[in-house]
């Protein structure tokens, strides 16, 4: 459907000049080319058209304008022409001559003439015919079809100039030059580095891609008129291209499918604490279970909050897909124990996938709430605090630090939930219908139905299909459908599960139902993110009804299914299986309903079928492809006949396609004919037609006999005569679907390769990757709002689902709102935003394709199966979306029509590994799918001049496709491959090296490079000449499409065949006969392409390839070749001057400094080493080591050699490391290499003095504005002035000047008087009875303090760090949204309230922290290793891993640490020879040492080594109880410390706090092994985890990692100086060995260094209180600041400790636990240090808690009395602080209170152990009466009292209870009455107090339990106190148990109700009813009066009435 305009002519123009014209229709406008000097007559010849989505409307206009056009003004509009298309609309072609009008409306002169066709959507206008419309009569064989382009971004041209000279008018607008300039500039496969086409008069329509400035402005007009020159596709500016080909498509060069190889995978689950339990007085037991292994922890006796801090590991082998799918649920089970299961209170499910999309994969301290799965009706059951984690081989885990956990028990704020999900959860059903199947394929063995069909005379489908479902762990079945290939169920599963599910994925299987065992026979996942939106415009899940195709092995049944595992949906599948018709619902359940059912068990109903017609009407599709190349088949199957077969769904499938048709019309073209199919096999080219004149698919080429290429690869004799298939297919019409998904799939990808650019650009560091940046924006956003117009038009066409509809909605609104934020971030794009800008880009290329994967099938995909002898060998699979045809080319696929390179490779899981590598065959296809009634133009793409070769007989009912096509044009080429040099090659030796050579495939001929030995980067410099290569087509054709070149990297052997080592493809760049061998193209450059093995990488080649035809006069026209090319093998041509690099003279100096860690060379140990260093064919050789055990350095430290490196430092060569062991009589070992691939980091710049001022001024800016709240003032010029105060935190100190040296300036950093005097007043506000907390006495301090300390400051840097980053992203967002205002307004209203709450969190905690930290000296934590903070300290010694082996194929085999045999350290430098003279010049330069000044001596040194460790966090259990008991084991050198008997028992997060000093000789024992063990009873101990550390390394850096510097200097006390030396002495020996100036003492606490001045405090304090004179304060303030000294200022290591993984070897890359620890080194020759710090962990203190029960009041009453039937209660109390079993303690009973009051007088005494630090009481006991030794515990300090009712004979009810932890818990209330329930429920608005610091607290508190509706009631108040000593102060004053001496308490006044009635009845009688009925009593006393009266007033009144009558 589409408008067609030809602009003939434009006639009588006045004047000479350039011409163009415009043509405008819809909004859209073409330009055509500029006609230059045209006088009057301006012939355009240009055909435009306009892609039309609906029908034209009578009264539209088409505009043409036409212009002067101008290359530096505007251009002059001549005049336009408007024509309203009625007349075309109704006859559908016209030819018009008219004039044009100007501005005024006036007519002028001039005249154009064009010629309109339209073709309407129906097809009612305009019937085609061929030649009716262009003269030329080859125009329909040019592709009269989709005329080529994608033309509808706005404002790109289009165009076909007819040029003289041509034999056939191209098509090919000229446009795609630049348009498609930038496509695959750099990504990666570099396909398309073509150079720019020459400028020629031939070639007018060729556009030069290298621009000029002035041309800029030219192409900025093309592109919709004057936009600014970023929106060019920049490479066309920056690197030479051309335009890409299109009539190909780019091949993938990832060869190995990489899904369904297994990896390791570890799910480590913490279980915490659970709170608010339902139920009474439980005691719970969690469950923990990963897919099908469960796991449970202790149980908890009689508690709702149960504590258990346990940790849980499970190890998986398993694929990526099963591994995400497995379900991960909690759930607390309530009184479990050996005999039986106990209930389930509630559990919790979510999938793996779903933590492991979290960030750092993690989720950390979350609180996961429990339902109950078997009542939905039911609300919460509780919650459960745990943390979960998965890791992957690689994955590295950030566990935040724990300290101590105050701010996680705000329980709605840390759900564990993914974000975006809701609190509150709601149950829903999900409804899976099942309606019906069709092409299932046969799943028994025919032998059987032979038998019986010869028997009974039946014959039976083989199959007895039924589906099952899995989701969230629980699975359904619908019922078997016996032998059926197309079985119908009509059938829903219903599940019922919490909405939204944590589960991503539902997992429909077709499984064959089978006595032995289920088969299954295909596997298909929905993922409910596709199918669902949580958007406020969202929808709920829904799906269908529609077909999903299903895919597995291949058809033809065996008993043993090799592939079995594709049909269970691992892996890619190689075949279609069935398909299966579906849909599913989503219902969210409203629980308070009473009719629903409250189980969850998944239910199978019967459905109400669906129409036929339902899921679209069938259609007839029409597949079509052409064979034009088959070659690198596999020399394995090169000796039988091969032929290629290709399928769609079970249509072309001949050998093992279903026995049934699925449509009646569909007789002839099924696998049912199978008669006919095998014939024509035979004569297939005999007779094409049956009888109807309908069309007979034909799915398979000819069997032909392949030709050898190499001895490695054979090839097909497709010459001249090209084989085709064509299939017709019925599928239902959904073409929708895909269209919408490949307009989107093309914007990604531009996107993708856009992105690709840029990065190149910028690691090649190209100028402005920002502009090109800007063009990819730009491209985006016009191609999102593109596809809102293409996605809205009209829809009526295809049947839709609802998903459909609403998929459609919601992607029209995200691409909208993508175009919108794209338009907006490109006028953000600076270079300075760049790298961040890219990051956004990068999560809407993530969407994008996220957005284009359509859930709902339709059209199956296409296989391409090679078979050799009827076996099917190898296999390529093409989705049918990426060769769709659609009228509309954005929705064209991406391969539709085009030629596309495709590899073949073995199926399932023989394609894993090498074997999947070789490449089975290469294949250029040509492929077509469309409807039927489309397909005239399905030949369009193909390349041109070739003859259709038909079947002979037909009726002319329907244009047969051919079945082969016959090239009668054919193009001879010679093909140049300048192989230069390749870089980090795969080691295919053992040795670790290989010996590579090249082989280069182009079209049938394949030649080797020479083999270099022993090198993984082979220099070849050789230039392989390919003669009379033939390629078949036009020229022209070939010149923009030549075919792609294959070159594979093998590894020499000296038996056996080559290895394979890598494969890479190249296109060449084309020269044409007719064109000059000269700039820009040629000669071309040398590029990098990367190399792939699999999907890894594994290498670059540096090469440059070019085509040349050969013209009419043969090869002399070709540029000369030097050297003989005549001999086969003659000598090897090097690569011409013109394209190897520009080479100049470079020095490289090397550092040797010593080897270590060598392992033994074939069992012999390396004794006299020596290394070979190489570059570009020259080297050096170190010094031998004459012992390497006696010592390991090299005797001369500098050398140099000079070579000729590349003037591009991309190109330059690698450095190459050899490590050689000399033996006796001059035998050589090579030990092991190391290769430097990129000498960047070590190329020596001499500083620019201008750059050096720039530094300076931005330093000394940020310098200020850091210190602008201070306000900086001026001293003497010349000197910086830093100030430091012994009060001041040494926090505000870091904001310091960075000043250059040759800079004068002097700061003051102070803190003013006025803040001073505000600290103190704030310390005194600190008021009331906390006063004593606050100053903390020296006494009390110690390490441990100090370190608990640092964690929070670090925790709290952390969290800013955290806020920082969101508020910026924030920012970013809303900088983002602006376009679309109301967005940011409600985002900003949303935080705020968040913000609020998140300050109000952090607010309490901090106030008593501030006022300790004042005093308390810090140290830091790093939460990492300290050479990850200090770059390895690889300042100037650098460390290189050197290899030896073969790298492994499979992930398993080896790692890159098996290959490590040892390390050599040294460094390099390299720089341009002639050296700048100021170096030289220095003082004190030693030409020896070349830049290598001022480098310390290599002699061996006797060293002092202490290792501090502190902690282990998160070991990995060793133990079957999921515990471990640790110990430390330190090896260095020959020293091996083993502390055994200090393990810990069962503690996966052990505190060691030792430290162990170890005397050790650099550099013979300098690798430092800390290893953690796991102490066993019997057999041996397991290592848990290691770690290594590089001592000498540290020793030798810059930065002193020997001993951090502290904070402060003190001589005494807990912050004691630990280095030998005093701060003084360093900071001199500091200055000595920088040769810098000073230090200077000065009066008044200054200090000089340089040209800084530090001032400081003078004087100090030592044990006695006696202050004196010192400079040491001064001389630390200078070392805390030593990297602002100029020229040799870096940063010093402070006083710290980092935290470091522990590793396996048995699990590499999964980190087994990690370990905090630091090392101090003091050499030997020093004064000796002191004594180590005491670090041992701290005992915890005992104390005594007292706790007196005096009353209880309005205790809930529970039983009934026994005479009265009263309600009364026997209430005591119990209460305990460390667990019910251990020290649980009652009061007595008070009987019978009726009012629920009690009095006791009752004293509790619990002695306990606590650490302050970690408000933890500390507990040990035995865990069973197995365990060998007490386990320590730390459980929180919480106390709990419950109230009881005593029964007799029963077991006691609970009626309440309440916990209070002691750190904070609610004040009393005074009295009963204040008692109330809100102390217990809104514990944050009360003020909290602490035992520890008020000491005695009494009160009322209420006792709460929940009701049946789990609601809180408050049944009771008890009166109690609680009292803390110390252990000393409660020996001093001590109190009995109860009522016990000594400090007895006097009994309660209970009223005494017991036996009341035997003594004393009347008593008792009135107690009992005048107590309870003495108002009742009174009432039915005033009753019986009134009866009296009434009584007595009857009785009396007869006679009184007879007194009256009778007078009486």
């Amino acid at each position: 459907m589409a408008l067609l305009v030809r602009l003939k002519a434009v006639t009588e123009l006045r004047g000479k000049g350039d011409r163009l014209a415009k043509a405008a229709f819809r909004g859209l406008s073409f330009y055509t080319r500029v006609l230059e000097n045209c006088k009057d007559e301006a012939r355009f010849d240009e055909t435009f058209r306009w892609p039309i989505a609906s029908n034209i409307d009578g009264n539209e206009l088409l505009e043409i304008q036409v212009f002067n056009y101008s290359k530096v003004f505007t251009n002059r509009l001549i005049g336009t022409f408007r024509m309203v298309l009625q007349k075309v609309v109704e006859e559908g072609q016209l030819e018009v001559t008219d004039t044009l009008i100007d501005d005024n409306n006036s007519a002028i002169r001039t005249s154009v003439s064009i010629e309109i066709r339209y073709q309407a959507m129906d097809g009612t206008v305009g019937s085609w015919n061929d030649g009716e419309f262009l003269e030329s009569p080859n125009y329909r064989s040019e592709g009269e079809g989709p005329w080529e382009t994608e033309s509808l971004l706005p404002g790109h041209r289009q165009g076909s100039a007819v040029s003289p000279g041509k034999s056939n008018p191209s098509l090919k607008p000229a446009e795609r030059n630049f348009r498609r300039a930038g496509k695959g500039v750099f990504s990666a496969m570099k396909l398309g580095k073509i150079r720019p086409p020459k400028e020629d008069p031939h070639r007018k329509q060729d556009e030069p891609a290298i621009l000029e400035a002035e041309d800029l402005d030219r192409k900025a007009r093309r592109l919709r008129g004057g936009l600014d020159p970023d929106t060019i596709s920049l490479a066309s500016v920056t690197a030479v291209t051309t335009n890409v080909s299109n009539k190909r498509s780019k091949p993938d060069i990832k060869m190995e499918p990489s899904a369904g190889r297994p990896m390791d995978y570890q799910v480590s689950i913490t279980v915490i604490e659970a709170r608010q339990l339902v139920g009474l007085n439980m005691d719970p037991v969690v469950c923990v279970e990963v897919g099908e292994e469960k796991k449970y922890t202790s149980m908890k006796e009689s508690t709702n909050c149960p504590y258990y801090n346990e940790y849980f590991v499970f190890d998986f082998h398993v694929p990526p897909d099963v591994m995400f799918d497995k379900v991960i649920k909690l759930s607390v089970i309530h009184s479990k124990n050996l005999l039986r299961s106990g209930t389930l209170v509630g559990s919790f499910k979510m999938d793996v996938g779903t933590v492991y999309t979290q960030p750092e994969h993690q989720f950390y301290h979350k609180w996961a709430i429990l339902s109950d799965p078997e009542d939905i009706t039911a609300g919460l059951k509780g919650y459960l605090k745990c943390d979960i984690a998965v890791v992957g081989k690689g994955d590295n885990i950030k566990t935040p630090h724990k300290a101590n956990e105050t701010d996680e028990d705000d329980i709605e704020g840390n759900l564990l939930l993914p974000d975006g999900i809701p609190p509150e959860r709601q149950w829903a059903r999900f409804y899976i219908k099942i309606y019906r199947a069709e092409g299932l394929p046969r799943m028994n063995t025919s032998l059987m139905a032979n038998v019986k069909k010869a028997f009974i005379g039946e014959n039976k489908d083989l199959v007895d299909p039924y589906v099952q479902v899995l989701f969230a762990g629980q699975k359904g079945k619908t019922s078997v459908q016996k032998s059926s290939y197309e079985p119908l169920w009509n059938e829903q599963i219903i599940f019922t599960e919490m909405f939204p599910p944590l589960c991503k994925r539902l997992k429909v299987q077709i499984r064959d139902s089978d006595k032995v065992n289920d088969m299954a026979i295909g596997t298909h996942f929905i993922d409910l993110r596709k199918i669902s939106n949580e958007g406020d415009k969202g929808f709920l899940p829904t799906f269908g009804p529609a077909w999903v195709n299903m895919y597995g092995s291949t058809r033809n049944y065996t008993l043993m299914d090799e592939h079995q595992d594709l049909n269970e949906g691992l892996g890619e599948g190689v075949s279609f299986r069935a398909r299966l018709l579906l849909s599913l619902a989503v219902e969210i359940l409203d629980t308070s309903n009473p009719e629903i059912t409250s189980s969850t068990e998944v239910q199978v109903e019967q459905a109400t079928p669906v129409a036929d017609n339902c899921t679209g009407k069938m259609e007839e599709f029409f597949l079509f492809g052409a064979f034009l190349e088959a070659t690198m088949i596999d020399r394995k199957i090169g000796d039988k006949p091969i032929n290629f077969e290709v399928t769609i769904g079970n249509y072309g499938n001949q050998i093992d396609g279903t026995a049934k048709p699925t449509l009646k019309k569909k007789k002839k073209e099924g696998g049912d004919g199978k008669q006919e199919d095998s014939e024509l096999l035979q004569h297939s080219s005999e007779d094409e037609a049956d009888d109807d004149g309908e069309l007979v698919s034909v799915s398979s080429t000819q069997p032909m006999k392949p030709l050898i290429t190499d001895r490695n690869y054979f090839h097909l004799p497709y010459f001249e005569k090209k084989p085709c298939i064509y299939i017709k297919s019925w599928w239902q019409d959904q073409r929708r679907r895909l269209y919408n998904a490949n307009i989107m799939d093309k914007i990604a990808d531009k996107l993708e390769e856009g992105l690709n650019d840029v990065q190149e650009m910028m690691k090649t560091e190209k100028p402005h990757p920002e502009r090109r940046l800007r063009g990819v924006l730009e491209e985006l956003s016009s191609g999102c709002f593109r596809f809102v117009t293409l996605a809205n038009k009209d829809q009526s066409l295809s049947v839709r689902t609802r998903l459909d509809r609403e998929r459609l909605k919601s992607c029209m609104r995200e691409l909208e709102n993508m175009g919108q934020q794209a338009k907006t971030l490109r006028s953000q794009v600076k270079k300075n935003t760049m790298r961040d800008k890219l990051k956004l880009v990068q999560n809407f290329l993530q969407k994008l394709r996220f957005l284009a994967d359509e859930p709902q099938h339709s059209i199956p995909d296409i296989f391409l199966w090679m078979m050799s002898n009827g076996k099917r060998i190898a296999y390529a699979r093409i989705p049918s979306k990426d060769i769709l045809y659609s009228i509309v080319d954005e929705e064209t696929g991406k391969d539709c029509a085009k030629v596309k390179t495709v590899f073949l490779r073995l199926p399932g899981k023989r394609g894993f590994g090498p074997a999947g590598w070789t490449v089975q065959a290469k294949m250029e296809i040509y492929l077509w799918l469309g409807l039927n009634k489309q397909c005239k133009d399905f030949l369009s793409g193909l390349p041109c001049g070739f003859e259709e070769k038909k079947a002979s007989k037909g009726f002319g009912l329907q244009p047969f496709p051919p079945i082969s096509l016959l090239y009668t044009k054919k193009q001879v080429f010679q093909l140049r491959a300048h192989m230069y040099q390749a870089r980090s090659l795969f080691a295919a030796d053992s040795s670790g090296l290989s010996d590579p050579f090249a082989r280069v495939f182009f079209i049938t001929q394949g030649q080797c490079t020479e083999v270099l030995n022993e090198t993984l980067c082979p220099t070849w410099d050789q230039l392989l000449v390919f003669d009379n290569v033939e390629l078949y087509g036009e020229a022209h054709e070939m010149r923009d499409d030549p075919p792609i070149i294959v070159i594979e990297i093998y590894d020499q052997d000296t038996v056996g065949k080559a290895d394979f080592m890598g494969r890479t493809f190249a296109k060449p760049v084309v020269k044409m006969s007719d064109e000059d061998y000269g700039p820009p193209r040629f000669p071309p450059q040398l590029e990098y392409y990367q190399i792939y093995r699999g999907n890894s990488t594994a290498g670059d080649l540096l090469a440059a390839f070019e085509l040349l035809q050969i013209g009419p006069a043969g090869k002399s026209d070709l540029p000369p070749l030097n050297g003989p090319t005549e001999t086969e093998q003659g000598p090897i041509l090097p690569v011409p001057l013109g394209i190897r690099p520009v080479l100049s003279k470079y020095r490289v100096e090397i550092l040797f400094w010593g080897l270590r860690d060598l392992k033994r060379v074939n069992l012999a140990q390396v004794d006299r080493p020596r290394v070979d260093i190489e570059c570009a064919g020259k080297g050096v050789q170190s010094a031998l080591i004459q012992n390497y055990k006696k010592n390991p350095n090299f005797s001369t430290l500098v050398k140099w050699f000079e070579v000729d490196l590349p003037e591009n430092e991309l190109l330059h060569p690698p450095l190459n490391i050899r490590v050689v062991d000399c033996r006796a009589f001059g035998r050589y070992t090579l030990v092991g290499s190391h290769a430097i691939s990129s000498l960047r980091r070590f190329i020596h710049r001499p500083l620019d003095k201008k750059s050096q001022h720039w530094n300076t001024a931005a330093k000394l800016l940020n310098g200020y504005l850091a210190l602008a709240n201070r306000g900086p003032y001026y001293r003497l010029p010349g000197e910086i002035v830093i100030n430091m105060e012994p009060e001041v935190p040494i926090k505000k100190m870091e904001t310091t000047v960075k000043l250059e040296a040759n800079s004068d300036a002097v700061v003051k950093v102070d803190v003013s008087e006025e803040e001073k005097e505000k600290k103190k007043k704030k310390k005194k506000k600190g008021g009331g009875e906390e006063i004593e907390e606050e100053e903390p006495d020296e006494s009390m301090l110690d390490w441990w303090s100090k370190y608990f300390a640092s964690i929070e400051t670090m925790k709290e840097q952390l969290r800013q760090q955290e806020v920082a980053a969101a508020e910026a992203e924030e920012k970013e967002e809303l900088e983002i949204a602006e376009g679309s205002k109301g967005q940011a307004k409600t985002k900003e209203r949303v935080k705020a309230p968040k913000e609020d709450k998140k300050k109000k969190q952090q607010q309490p905690p901090e106030a008593p922290e501030k006022k300790n930290k004042q005093k308390i000296d810090e140290l830091k934590v790093y939460n990492k290793e300290l050479e990850m903070e200090f770059d390895s300290f690889e300042d100037w010694l650098h460390t290189f891993s050197l290899f030896r082996g073969k790298i492994g194929d499979n992930d398993e085999t080896t790692t890159e640490e098996e290959r490590i045999v040892g390390r050599f350290k040294g460094s390099m430098c390299v720089y341009k020879v002639p050296l700048p003279d100021d170096i030289t010049k220095e003082a004190g330069y030693d030409p020896n040492f070349g830049m290598f000044q001022g480098i310390p001596n290599n002699d061996p040194i006797n060293v002092l080594v202490r290792v501090y460790i502190v902690r282990a966090t998160d070991l990995h259990p060793a133990d079957i109880n999921g515990k471990a008991d640790p110990y430390i084991a330190i090896k260095l050198g020959k020293t091996d410390i083993r502390d055994k008997e200090n393990y810990i028992s069962k503690q996966l997060n052990p505190i060691f706090g030792k430290s162990f000093d170890i005397e050790a000789t650099f550099p013979m024992e300098s690798m430092l092994t800390v290893a953690v063990y796991d102490w066993d009873l019997v057999g041996s101990d397991d290592l848990i985890g290691e770690t290594k550390i590089d001592l000498e390394n540290r020793y030798y850096s810059k930065h002193r990692a020997t001993c951090g510097i502290s904070q402060t200097y003190s001589i005494h006390g807990y912050n004691m100086w630990r280095d030998s030396g005093k701060p003084t002495q360093i900071l001199s020996k500091l200055c000595k060995e920088g040769k810098v100036d000073g230090p200077y003492y000065g009066p008044g606490g200054r200090v000089k260094v340089a040209n800084r001045v530090f001032t400081g405090p003078r004087e100090m304090e030592d044990e006695n209180g006696q202050k004196k004179q010192t400079d040491e304060h001064l001389a630390l303030a200078v070392l805390r600041h030593w990297e602002e000294i100029p020229r040799v200022g870096c940063k010093l290591v402070p006083e710290h400790v980092e935290t470091r993984p522990l590793l396996n070897p048995d699990k590499p890359g999964i980190e087994q636990g990690r370990l905090e620890m630091w090392v101090d080194m003091f050499p030997m020759d020093m004064p000796a240090p002191g004594p180590a710090i005491d670090i041992s962990p701290r005992k915890p203190k005992s104390y005594e808690l007292r706790v007196v029960i005096w009353n209880t009041d309005e205790v809930l009453l529970e039983d009934d009395a026994f005479m009265a039937g009263e309600k009364m209660s026997d209430i005591y109390v119990r209460g305990w602080l460390k667990g019910q079993q251990e020290d649980k303690q009652d009061t007595d009973v008070h009987y019978h209170s009726l009012t629920g009051e009690g009095n006791f007088n009752w004293r509790y005494v619990f002695p306990f152990d606590y650490l302050m630090a970690e408000e933890k009481i500390v507990i040990s006991k035995k865990e069973s009466m197995f365990s060998w030794d007490e386990t320590e515990y730390k459980i929180p300090a919480r106390l709990t009292l419950q109230v009881w009712d005593a029964d007799h004979f029963s077991a006691d009810d609970f009626l309440g209870a309440i916990e209070l932890d002691l750190n904070r818990f609610p004040r009393g209330a005074k009295t009963a009455k204040q008692c109330s329930m809100d102390m217990v429920t809104n514990e944050g608005d009360l003020p909290l107090v602490s035992i520890f610091k008020q000491k005695r607290v009494k009160g009322w508190w209420p006792f709460v339990a929940r009701n049946e509706n789990d609601e809180l009631e408050l049944t009771g108040k008890v009166e109690a106190e609680l009292h803390l000593l110390t252990v000393e102060e409660a020996e001093k004053s001590p109190a009995g148990l109860a009522r016990n001496e000594p400090d007895p308490l006097e009994k309660p006044n209970r009223p005494d109700t017991s036996f009341i009635w035997f003594l004393n009845p009347l008593k008792s009688i009135r107690y009992f009813i005048w107590h309870t009925y003495r108002w009742l009593l009174l009432k039915l006393l005033l009753l019986l009066l009134a009866f009296l009266l009434v009584g007595v007033f009857l009785y009396s009144m007869p006679g009184y009435l007879v007194k009256k009558l009778l007078g009486a």
